[in-house]
């Protein structure tokens, strides 16, 4: 299956104190580790989507090939730079068979898991067009990753606020599909967050 992947990485992240992205776990920043699994999955392309701040991330996190795409206005919150990035990866040519999103705040991120994400789809093609972990260990844990397929990503576009996903996917449960997998996939929000993913299981990458 021919994907791509989305990092969404635009938030201010006010909780933090800010910088949360380029905060460093285990020796490397945050978002390195995401791109690091993104690297993994051998994707068409990856968009890495970046607010106001572009410009210290991209000075302290090398992007690699990713494409990095700018949200000017971020405080809009987190849906308007999932439509940003799923508008970049559907443009692709040829258009990809699925998009990824992840999250750059999610350091601990697995690739392993996506590849179950996309197992599942291959293995129920016409089920719901959106695809996300339930981890053991955080079962009503955020939704990533979370693999879209083409029918969910002209929904994208009237997505608003903060949430992303998460309110369409309340209102419309058929379109989701979960996964089981092992483990968990914590946010990164506040400084303490940052000392227990310290603590926590191998970083990717």
């Amino acid at each position: 299956m021919r994907i791509a992947v989305v990092i969404l990485a635009a938030g201010a992240g006010s909780r933090y104190g800010g910088g949360k992205v380029i905060a460093p776990v285990r020796g490397r920043p945050v978002l390195a580790h995401v791109l690091t699994a993104a690297a993994a999955l051998q994707p068409a392309a990856t968009f890495l989507v970046l607010g106001t701040d572009a410009d210290a991330v991209l000075a302290a996190v090398d992007p690699g090939s990713a494409h990095v795409l700018r949200n000017p206005d971020p405080g809009r919150g987190l849906a308007s730079s999932l439509r940003i990035g799923v508008e970049g990866a559907a443009a692709l040519r040829p258009a990809p068979d699925a998009i990824l999103l992840l999250l750059g705040d999610q350091p601990l991120v697995r690739a392993e898991v996506a590849v179950a994400l996309l197992a599942a789809a291959s293995a129920e093609p016409g089920g719901p067009p959106v695809i996300a972990p339930r981890y053991a260990d955080e079962p009503d844990a955020v939704l990533h990753p979370a693999l879209l397929l083409p029918p969910a990503w002209p929904l994208v576009a009237g997505l608003t606020g903060d949430r992303g996903l998460g309110p369409l996917l309340a209102a419309r449960p058929e379109l989701l599909r979960r996964v089981p997998v092992a483990g968990a996939n914590p946010d990164l929000d506040t400084p303490a967050d940052l000392a227990r993913i310290e603590g926590a299981g191998s970083a990717a990458g």
